[in-house]
C-alpha cells in the first residue's frame, strides 16, 4: 500500500511540475488582473434576493472542501475552485453576538436577515430580550422585522429551504420571535411567564401564512403525538394541533394552488405551473447527511429543493427572497466528523451552481456566506495532492510528534473525540471516522474568527472590506430598495450609473420644465 501511495504521489508531482512551470503562474496572475479590470459594478435594483448560508462553513472548511471536491474529481485538489469562490465580490464578516465573543447560529442568522445584531440564542427579538427561559422581557415591541417580512410587504414571493429542521436556528431567524431558539415545538416550552410566546413551528404556520415555499426537515414539530409519522415514530406536539393540516386548510380557504410533500418523489412530481405554495417536510428531525445518502433515499438533496423553490418563486413578476441553508456542515463538525462536513460543503456548492443556472446576475443578488466558523484546522506539511482526509505523508524527524505516531491533516481544537491513538493502518476516510480534538467536550464548539461573504448581482460590489455581520442584511435591503431602504436606496443616483443617457432623456422628455433648467445651466456654464 505504501508503495502504491508513494508511486501515485511521485507521478502526481511530475504532472504538476510539467503543467505548472513558471509560465503557468505568470499567466495565472495576468488572467487574474484582467478579470478584475473587466468587472463592472451592477447598480440596478435587484428583483430577486438569495441568501445562501453554509452553517459553520468557516475559511478552513472552505479550503478543505475545495480540496476534497477537487480530489473527488480525480485531481490534486488544491487548484480546484468551488462555485461560490468564483463570485466577483467578497468581504469578511465579524460574527460575534452582542453578548458573546463566539456566536451561535440563531443570533448570527438574525443579524443577517434583520441588519441588527442581537443576543446569543435568541430569534427575531431586540437586545432587550436575553437568552433565557423566562419571557418577562418579551413583548411585541421587541420583535424585529426581517428581509422576508419586507419582501412580502413589496408583493414579492418568499421561501426558505434547509437541510435542518425548518424550525432550527437559521431558517427560524427569517420568521420567528422567541427568547429561546430551542422552543421549536410546544413541548419544548417549559418556562415561567411564557404563555404569550408561541413555539416556532406554530409561528411558522399560524403567523406566517404568506411564505410560499417551505422545505426542510422537522415533521415532528408539526404533528400531534398521536399521529404516526409517514417514515418512523410519531409526531411530538402535545397541544392536539396538526399544523400540516392547518397549513392545507388555510391554503384551501384562500383558494390558492398548493401542495404538501414529504418525500423525494413527491417533490419531483410537483407541477410548478399548478403550485404557488409548497410545503415540504422530508424527515422527522434533521435531514440525513449527504455522505450517508443511498440511491433509494426518500429525501431530496439541497440542490433538488433549491431548484424547485426557484421555479415556483420566480413566477412572481415582482421578484422574490429565498433563504437557502446548508445546515448540516455545522452538525458534523460538532461531532468531529470532517468527512460528512466536507460532503455537505460539496452539496451546498452544487446548490450554488443550480442557483447560477436558474438566475441572472442582472436582476438577482446572490450572497453566499457562513454564520460562523468552527475550531477546525488544516495542519502539518502534507505533499501536494495528499488525501485531505488522510495522514500527513511527508514528516521529517523534526516534524514528528513527541509520541512518534502519525497524525492527520485535519483536526479539531475540542470535541467529543480526543483520544490520541496510533492511526497506522486505520482508514481515516470513512464516513464514521472522527478526527480527535485536543480538549474533551460533549460536542465541538464554534470558532470566533471572521467568515467570508461572497456576492454577485446588483450592488454586490458593496461587499468589500471587513464588515459587521449585520451589514449583510443592509446590502440585501439596499439592493432591492426594501425595508429601511425602501425610500432611501439612492435609486436615481444608481440609475445614472447604469445608463445616464436614458435617465437624462426620460427626465427631459416628459417634463419640459427640465429642458428649460438644462438650457439655463448650459448658458451659465458657457458664460462663466
Amino acid at each position: 500500500m505504501k508503495l502504491i501511495v508513494s508511486t501515485w504521489t511521485f507521478l502526481a508531482s511530475c504532472v504538476l511540475a510539467y503543467n505548472e512551470q513558471k509560465e503557468y503562474w505568470l499567466q495565472d496572475g495576468i488572467d487574474g488582473i484582467q478579470s478584475i479590470w473587466q468587472m463592472k459594478p451592477n447598480y440596478k435594483k435587484a428583483d430577486n434576493l438569495i441568501l445562501m448560508v453554509g452553517d459553520g462553513m468557516g475559511l478552513s472548511t472552505i479550503t478543505a472542501g475545495r480540496i476534497y471536491q477537487g480530489q473527488k474529481k480525480g485531481k490534486s485538489g488544491e487548484e480546484n475552485k468551488l462555485t461560490f469562490e468564483q463570485f466577483p465580490y467578497l468581504a469578511l464578516s465579524k460574527t460575534y453576538n452582542v453578548d458573546r465573543q463566539v456566536p451561535d447560529s440563531a443570533a448570527t442568522a438574525v443579524s443577517m436577515v434583520t441588519g441588527i445584531k442581537v443576543n446569543y440564542g435568541t430569534l427575531g427579538v431586540s437586545i432587550d430580550v436575553p437568552f433565557e427561559k423566562d419571557c418577562k422581557n418579551f413583548t411585541d415591541s421587541t420583535k424585529l422585522k426581517t428581509v422576508l417580512d419586507y419582501a412580502l410587504e413589496e408583493g414579492k414571493s418568499v421561501g426558505i429551504v434547509t437541510t435542518t429542521r425548518i424550525t432550527h436556528a437559521t431558517p427560524a431567524a427569517a420568521y420567528a420571535h422567541t427568547p429561546h431558539r430551542d422552543w421549536e415545538g410546544d413541548f419544548n416550552i417549559e418556562a415561567a411567564n411564557c404563555s404569550h410566546v408561541k413555539d416556532i413551528a406554530y409561528q411558522l404556520i399560524m403567523d406566517n401564512p404568506n411564505i410560499q415555499v417551505i422545505m426542510g426537515g422537522g415533521r415532528r414539530h408539526f404533528m400531534n403525538n398521536t399521529t404516526p409519522d409517514p417514515v418512523s415514530g410519531y409526531g411530538q406536539r402535545s397541544d392536539g394541533l396538526d399544523l400540516i393540516q392547518a397549513w392545507k386548510n388555510d391554503k384551501s380557504t384562500r383558494n390558492v394552488k398548493h401542495q404538501y410533500v414529504y418525500d423525494r418523489q413527491q417533490l419531483k412530481d410537483v407541477d410548478v405551473a399548478q403550485t404557488d405554495y409548497l410545503f415540504g417536510l422530508f424527515a422527522p428531525s434533521h435531514m440525513s447527511y449527504e455522505a450517508d445518502r443511498l440511491p433509494s433515499s426518500v429525501e431530496p438533496t439541497l440542490t433538488e429543493m433549491t431548484e424547485k423553490a426557484i421555479q415556483i418563486l420566480k413566477k412572481n413578476p415582482k421578484g422574490y427572497f429565498l433563504l437557502i441553508e446548508g445546515g448540516r456542515i455545522d452538525h458534523s463538525h460538532h461531532e468531529n466528523g470532517a468527512k460528512r462536513a466536507l460532503e455537505e460543503v460539496v452539496e451546498f456548492d452544487n446548490a450554488v451552481a443550480k442557483v447560477n443556472e436558474l438566475t441572472s446576475p442582472e436582476n438577482t443578488l446572490t450572497v453566499v456566506t457562513a454564520d460562523h466558523s468552527h475550531v477546525f484546522a488544516i495542519a502539518g506539511y502534507p505533499t501536494r495532492g495528499n488525501n485531505i482526509l488522510g495522514l500527513v505523508d511527508s514528516v521529517s524527524n523534526s516534524e514528528l510528534p513527541e509520541d512518534k505516531m502519525p497524525y492527520l491533516t485535519l483536526g479539531y481544537l475540542n470535541g467529543p473525540y480526543s483520544e490520541r491513538v496510533n492511526l497506522t493502518g486505520v482508514d481515516t476516510t470513512t464516513n464514521n471516522f472522527r478526527q480527535p480534538g485536543c480538549i474533551q467536550m460533549s460536542y465541538e464548539t464554534h470558532g470566533g474568527e471572521d467568515v467570508i461573504i461572497y456576492g454577485k448581482g446588483p450592488m454586490a460590489h458593496l461587499l468589500q472590506g471587513t464588515k459587521e455581520q449585520s451589514y449583510i442584511g443592509h446590502v440585501l435591503m439596499y439592493s432591492a430598495c426594501i425595508g429601511v431602504y425602501k425610500d432611501n436606496c439612492d435609486l436615481i443616483k444608481r440609475s445614472w450609473m447604469v445608463d445616464p443617457q436614458t435617465l437624462l432623456c426620460s427626465a427631459i422628455i416628459p417634463k419640459p420644465s427640465m429642458l428649460i433648467l438644462l438650457t439655463i445651466f448650459i448658458v451659465i456654464f458657457r458664460t462663466a
